[in-house]
């Protein structure tokens, strides 16, 4: 059975020191959401809270409109029926796979838990080692056995405390894909805490972008690149650069590149100035183009080059281009903007 979250207005902390501020968000019954932000924003602490080692100051969390916290009351976590998923996958190293899958199947018959087991380890793909041990299965392996174990007791939610932080970055979006899969496969809520962009849009429906206690913006990855919602969530999202313009119309700056126009209205007087985002895909190259830059540095990606250049302005600004576009440092290339939507920002 898959249950709704509800955080409304949480506040919490530890001793005397308040980590969260009116913290709001909601879950639909098999919904993927994301708690994403730099160290010691408070992610993990909303995990905590939803699990119940935390109690709630003052707001309150409900599961399918039932609370189980709020400053009168906190169930115990024991009874929340809640499964979580660690950083350091927490397997017990003395027992074979099959046996760390069957920990939380207590309450069943030994058939029961047998047929459980067997299921979960075929949907996480590794039928074939119930009679392992840890130490005997790769990193991505155990994390999937973890998997299976937080999964096997079917809890209403699941949480996930940075799970992939201790793999290869190339490891951490595959597994975080693979991870995506079995959960919408057996149809389960869960709430992952990363700081990793990569691994939150891999992984989640609904990402909240956290720092310093407060959720600053929740929506979809394409929304937080795309429309963030003011200067920490573009920077922390995502790579580009803030460069001045000038209001031209409600539809349209001036800047150093030229004039962009875009399809949203621009809440802000003509003639005003203020700052626009641009991103690397927003620049093309573009050897045809009158506009050009200087290459200042470059970073090989495989498939293309991540450019930084330098307009005669003075402006800088990164572009995407193919990989078989090989500048050197210092050497001119043409360029030509390619927007589709206005950022826009007050001058601070």
């Amino acid at each position: 059975m898959t249950s709704k979250l509800d955080v409304e207005k949480l506040d919490a902390g530890y001793d005397d020191l308040q980590v969260l501020n009116q913290i709001s968000f909601s879950l639909r019954p098999g919904e993927i959401g994301c708690m994403l932000g730099p160290s010691g924003c408070g992610k993990t602490t909303v995990l905590r809270a939803i699990a119940g080692f935390e109690p709630a100051w003052h707001g309150r969390i409900l599961i399918d409109d039932t609370v189980v916290s709020s400053r009168k009351f906190n169930l115990p976590p024991e009874r929340r029926n809640i499964g979580m998923v660690f950083q350091d996958f927490a397997l017990f190293p003395h027992l074979r796979v099959e046996d760390n899958v069957r920990f939380g199947l207590k309450g069943l018959s030994h058939k029961q838990q047998q047929t459980r087991i067997q299921e979960m380890l075929a949907i996480v793909g590794m039928p074939a080692y119930a009679q392992a041990y840890p130490h005997q299965l790769s990193g991505g392996q155990q994390q999937r056995i973890a998997l299976a174990r937080a999964l096997a007791p079917r809890p209403r939610i699941l949480l996930l405390d940075e799970p992939f932080s201790n793999m290869d970055v190339e490891l951490r979006e595959q597994l975080a894909r693979e991870v995506r899969s079995i959960l919408k496969q057996e149809d389960n809520t869960a709430m992952l805490v990363t700081h990793d962009q990569n691994e939150a849009f891999a992984m989640a429906d609904q990402i909240c972008v956290m720092n310093e206690g407060s959720i600053l913006q929740q929506g979809s990855g394409y929304d937080l690149y795309h429309k963030p919602a003011n200067r920490f969530v573009a920077d922390f999202i995502g790579q580009g650069v803030i460069i001045p313009a000038t209001v031209e119309s409600p539809t349209s700056v001036k800047t150093d590149l030229g004039v962009i126009r875009g399809d949203s209205r621009i809440e802000a007087e003509p003639g005003m100035m203020v700052d626009i985002l641009i991103r690397p895909d927003d620049v093309v190259h573009d050897d045809d183009s009158e506009d050009s830059a200087i290459v200042v540095e470059k970073a090989f990606r495989g498939a293309d080059f991540l450019y930084f250049l330098r307009m005669d302005s003075g402006i800088e600004v990164m572009c995407l281009a193919p990989s078989h576009h090989n500048h050197k440092i210092n050497e001119r290339i043409g360029i030509r903007l390619n927007v589709d939507h206005l950022v826009i920002f007050s001058r601070s």
